[in-house]
């Protein structure tokens, strides 16, 4: 638990740090980095700093205080989950980025291949090198199939008329499955199973309260990294 609480407060304050990338990151495809304010047009530079804008002082990005909580639960439950593994800090890292591309698809309906693509490379590398330490091949041979699997699902439900997913989704779920796929069979099918779940409940309970219509599009990767964490860190409980 001391564990648990430390990564939460860590997490907290990380969290924090994220408010300034999730707004200059939050822009269309193809658009550069936002480095003005949206209000009044004042430069924004810098990476890590939660403040507002210097001139106006209009908010940018999600609030501070909400972005800090969500990434402290997820340190959390991570540490709670994990306890002093050496895959800790991979996973850790993970949670971190997955507050940032929620953050990002909930502004702007898009999963930067910025983050996303770094993010993959960096953990079948971590892997590689637990694998290699460990001796935990199959582990690392699993994390690879269900990365495959996973982006593969995605990528025909992408393609399918009338798909509702992008090829950000697509991506993220190869990540995903990487990471889901180090632990077990069972996070993976949970973790896949759960991001639909999760997003009709959401798409349901908008369109009651006619917040939107079954023609709006909602993001998809935030029910999809909420999927993995739950998967992550409840399903050891459930077993």
């Amino acid at each position: 638990m001391l564990l648990a609480a430390s990564c939460g407060v860590v997490g907290t304050a990380t969290g924090v740090g994220l408010v300034r990338p999730a707004y200059r990151l939050s822009v269309p495809a193809d658009a550069p980095f936002r480095a003005t304010c949206h209000r009044c047009g004042a430069p924004v530079t810098g990476w890590g700093s939660p403040r507002g804008c210097p001139r106006c002082h209009a908010r940018l990005g999600p609030p501070a205080w909400l972005i800090g909580v969500v990434c402290g639960l997820a340190w959390a439950g991570i540490g709670w989950r994990l306890g002093p593994a050496p895959e800790l800090l991979p996973y850790l890292l993970l949670a971190t980025l997955g507050v940032l591309l929620g953050a990002v698809d909930l502004a702007c309906l898009r999963l930067p291949d910025v983050l996303v693509k770094p993010g993959f490379v960096a953990g079948a590398a971590v892997f590689s090198g637990l694998a290699a330490g460990l001796s935990a091949w199959p582990s690392l041979l699993r994390a690879g199939i269900a990365a495959g699997v996973l982006a593969g699902g995605y990528l025909i439900l992408a393609v399918l008329p009338g798909g509702a997913l992008g090829y950000g989704d697509v991506k993220l779920a190869g990540l995903l499955g990487l990471f889901l796929g180090w632990l077990g069979w069972g996070e993976v099918l949970a973790g896949t199973l759960l991001p639909f779940v999760i997003n009709g409940l959401v798409a349901v309970g908008l369109l009651a309260s006619r917040r939107v219509t079954r023609h709006s599009l909602l993001p998809f990767g935030p029910a999809m990294l909420l999927g993995a964490w739950l998967a992550i860190v409840a399903l050891p409980v459930l077993r």
